[in-house]
């Protein structure tokens, strides 16, 4: 079953073609990676998917609804760059909110709370108001705040951004066992080497996917040894 479908899908802003004609088959269970640098058009894309913003032509499904579309909310969760909580409140006080918002009772938001904020090693900030944490923490618990649900389909936009090597090994770690639970992962990074742990990347360049294979074999296909080589030499070749 493919959870994200688009055909020829767009994002105009006048003249820039932030998103120009993407196509993207992602299936359920799969932890599909968005590369690119900064302003590929990666943000956009999610944008686009979640529904927050509108295509100027063509058309997204997710999880069998055409965006946007309010039906699929409660089964997808977003963490987009920009930090998503609220500052004024408790580390709790967000996880408490935010799970009321998808439907959960306090006692599922109890015990969902306790395994995300271990995952996010902010057990020790619980109390803490959020405008107290560093950059690194703030996004940390966005992120826990996008996972309370337990959704289906989880957008993460740059989701490893100030976040120490060691945590970050850690995150991936988690994305991978929520594959295997069958949970869709789409990621966006400008890390090349984060790119291993995924089952499939796209590398975006101009708004536009330049290619879309495994890790290995987009290297090999390019007969580079790195992601960010073989990024290279496909930029020039679609550039040729």
């Amino acid at each position: 079953m493919n959870v994200i479908e688009t055909s020829d899908i767009c994002k105009n802003y006048g003249d820039l073609k932030a998103v120009n004609n993407l196509n993207l088959s992602v299936s359920q269970g799969e932890v599909y990676g968005l590369l690119g640098p900064n302003g590929s058009g990666k943000t956009t894309a999610i944008k686009l998917l979640t529904g927050l913003i509108l295509s100027t032509s063509g058309t997204a499904t997710v999880l069998g609804h055409k965006i946007p579309s309010k039906s699929v909310l409660n089964d997808i969760g977003y963490m987009p760059q920009e930090t998503a909580i609220y500052l004024d409140n408790t580390v709790h006080e967000n996880i408490l909110l935010f799970g009321e918002i998808y439907g959960l009772t306090r006692d599922q938001i109890a015990e969902r709370e306790v395994e995300l904020l271990d995952f996010v090693e902010l057990s020790e900030r619980r109390d803490s108001i959020a405008s107290t944490l560093s950059g690194g923490m703030k996004h940390r618990l966005s992120l826990a705040c996008a996972m309370i649900h337990r959704p289906k389909l989880l957008f993460l936009d740059e989701p490893t951004v100030g976040v120490d090597p060691e945590l970050r090994a850690t995150f991936w770690e988690y994305f991978e066992e929520m594959a295997r639970d069958n949970i869709t992962v789409l990621i966006t990074t400008h890390y090349m080497d984060e790119a291993s742990h995924c089952s499939r990347v796209g590398l975006m360049r101009s708004g536009q996917l330049i290619a879309e294979d495994e890790p290995e074999r987009l290297k090999a296909s390019t007969g580079t040894a790195s992601l960010e080589d073989a990024f290279l030499a496909l930029a020039r070749r679609d550039v040729e």
